[in-house]
């Protein structure tokens, strides 16, 4: 059974920094990719930031520059360090992990809300 905890979340002034973390145990076959996206009340689910088992990070133009994707491989742990957050970046963010075997695989996490108010 595949099981993402996420944390982190929570309220921050506008300007400032939060870390989200999510924790991943178990998995189908090889995970390629983990990555964190969000979903702001009336929008689609949109990708925040990922990064594959080989290194490779993908950011969203909004948030580049902003946040820094970073993953534990050993530990199954990635992590989204968001600074400089802005009214906009208000969403639940969820962890999202992507595994192979024979087939794609997509796992998500119960999502954790962030958000940013004065």
């Amino acid at each position: 059974q595949v099981r993402l905890v996420e944390s982190g979340g929570g309220l921050v002034q506008p300007g400032g920094s939060l870390r989200l973390s999510c924790a991943s145990s178990g998995t189908i076959g090889s995970i390629t990719s983990m990555g964190w996206y969000r979903q702001a009340p009336g929008k689609q689910r949109e990708l925040v930031a990922s990064i594959s088992s080989g290194g490779s990070t993908n950011y969203a133009d909004y948030v580049k520059g902003r946040f820094t994707i970073s993953r534990d491989g050993a530990e199954n742990t990635v992590s989204l360090q968001m600074n400089s957050l802005n009214f906009e970046d208000t969403a639940v963010y969820y962890c999202n992990v992507k595994s192979r075997l024979f087939r794609t695989y997509d796992f998500w996490g119960q999502g954790t809300q962030v958000t940013v108010s004065s």
